[in-house]
């Protein structure tokens, strides 16, 4: 069952992302182009994920299982260090250089869009790397 619901999930997030245009990666370059034609649609849509996200994890914090029965499994530290603030700014460059983020890449990459199959496969393996460097 939780398969079932994680597959509805992705696809109802995924058609979220081709409606709002978030799987454009001209939408999102232009987002983060401030100095020209700056597009704020990319700003609505994250106002609109958080305005929906905050209760939901307000809720969730006060649950020790999920709906389906399943462990509460929420982030517990606060800490901000070198690593965080390291792989925020890779994701950032990444995202800023590509115009995707892993969301929408993973999307557009089921599309069949050849660029969009690179940046996944450049993301799989800096995740390789990550696990390769984080057991050492």
């Amino acid at each position: 069952m939780g398969s079932f619901i994680g597959a509805v999930t992705g696809l109802l997030f995924g058609l979220g992302l081709i409606v709002s245009g978030m799987v454009q990666p001209a939408k999102v370059l232009g987002f983060l182009d401030l100095a020209g034609r700056w597009d704020p649609s990319l700003a609505l849509v994250m106002a609109g994920a958080i305005a929906v996200g905050l209760p939901a994890f307000t809720l969730a914090r006060r649950r020790r299982e999920t709906f389906l029965g399943l462990p509460m499994q929420l982030p517990t530290s606060r800490v901000i260090d070198r690593r965080l603030v390291g792989g925020s700014l890779l994701f950032g460059i990444g995202w800023g250089l590509a115009g995707l983020c892993p969301g929408p890449a993973l999307v557009v990459a089921g599309l069949g869009e050849v660029k969009a199959l690179g940046f996944v496969g450049a993301m799989l393996a800096g995740m390789a790397l990550f696990e390769v460097l984080d057991r050492r």
